[in-house]
């Protein structure tokens, strides 16, 4: 893994995690975006991790959060640039 995107997914979830907290809070399940330029079988095992932590800090997909999953397939010009995000 290129330490850039290791930067952009460390950087997008630390940015996205507080919100998913406060929406908790205010009884709509939260969603987090997982964006990433690439392939799914490249970061199968980065998206598997994710999943683990989630459900270590009491998450489960479906039942209390939702992940929407970006590939762009390194075409750059298919991820949503503005992804409603602050």
């Amino acid at each position: 893994m290129r330490r850039r995107d290791f930067i952009k997914v460390t950087v997008g979830l630390a940015a996205v995690w507080p919100l998913a907290a406060r929406a908790q809070q205010q009884q709509p399940m939260p969603v987090v975006a997982f964006l990433k330029s690439t392939t799914p079988e490249e970061y199968a095992h980065l998206v598997r991790a994710f999943r683990q932590g989630l459900s270590e800090a009491g998450f489960a997909e479906g039942r209390n959060v939702t992940i929407e999953y970006r590939w762009a397939e390194n075409q750059l010009d298919r991820l949503p640039f503005d992804a409603g995000l602050p």
